[in-house]
């Protein structure tokens, strides 16, 4: 019988690959050469696409270079960042507040929240907009009083609600029916099993939620918050409707002098670019962040 020494070169030779075993052996990539024809079609359309756009006397680049950095176009985008900031503020506070309502087991604030979310998810911001704007034929005057009681304060509706007002009541409370939503599904991502050690270690509920709960939830609420802020910078034109003079609305009163209507839209947009580019860096940062540290 033979040892398992001798048998030993045997084995090796049957399981050696000579090299024409190991070519045919050899894992090849498919080819697919209908890729590299769509890429070339593709180079092709947005070289035409880029040629025209920069050759097309129509475009007036000359003129979107002249307004570009223009005194009216850069206080409008001002007013356009914080009108974003602001409005995004309420929706950040007053979402989180109708998240944990609409989670807490008190059955009145829950259908508070979720009456208040319905409402302002249905009707468009645009709507919403015109009807703050327009809230002094409801309410003329906006009086305070202690129920029963004196009057504290008493005021022109129409001189407490400016175009200002009306932007940050449409924008604001209408983010924060989105953010409610948003946050409420990052803190149910949470495990029950988080709250229920915390609790065991003798937290406090508030403890709870800003130590335990809402880190965590952070990883799922940051992305679509981040989205709803690119969203906030672009619904901030829709205010122009209310003779508010952010971004475009100051690019519309300089071409209704100029008649030079293309060249300050296509400045409006350059600059929307801008900042919905610095923005997106932001929040790929901020997602880097958040997904590292939990």
């Amino acid at each position: 019988m033979p040892s398992n020494d001798s048998a030993l070169p045997d084995r090796r030779r049957t399981t050696e690959l000579t090299p024409e075993a190991g070519e045919a052996g050899r894992v090849v990539p498919l080819r697919h050469p209908w890729t590299w024809v769509a890429s070339v079609f593709a180079l092709v359309v947005a070289g035409a696409v880029l040629y025209s756009v920069s050759t097309n006397s129509a475009f007036e680049w000359p003129v979107v270079a002249q307004y570009m950095f223009d005194g009216q176009i850069l206080l409008g985008l001002a007013r356009t960042l914080e009108l974003t900031v602001a409005a995004m503020a309420i929706g950040l506070l007053l979402g989180t507040v109708l998240a944990v309502m609409r989670l807490s087991r008190n059955r009145l604030l829950s259908t508070l929240s979720w009456l208040y979310i319905w409402f302002f998810r249905s009707v468009p911001v645009l709507v919403q907009l015109i009807f703050w704007y327009n809230f002094g034929a409801l309410y003329p005057h906006i009086v305070l009083r202690v129920p029963f009681g004196p009057e504290l304060y008493s005021a022109s509706t129409n001189a407490v609600i400016t175009p200002l007002t009306a932007a940050l009541a449409g924008l604001g409370l209408a983010q924060a029916a989105y953010t409610a939503e948003v946050v409420r599904a990052g803190i149910v991502s949470v495990p029950p099993g988080q709250t229920r050690a915390a609790k065991a270690l003798g937290m406090r509920p508030g403890t709870i939620f800003f130590r335990v709960v809402f880190p965590q939830a952070m990883r799922v609420i940051i992305p679509p918050v981040g989205n709803e802020v690119i969203s906030m910078v672009k619904n901030t034109s829709l205010v122009s409707i209310i003779a508010m003079a952010e971004l475009l609305y100051t690019a519309q009163l300089i071409y209704a002098r100029t008649y030079q209507t293309i060249p300050l839209l296509i400045v409006a947009s350059l600059w929307y670019l801008v900042v919905v580019s610095i923005l997106s860096v932001g929040q790929q940062f901020l997602e880097h962040h958040y997904r590292h540290r939990t």
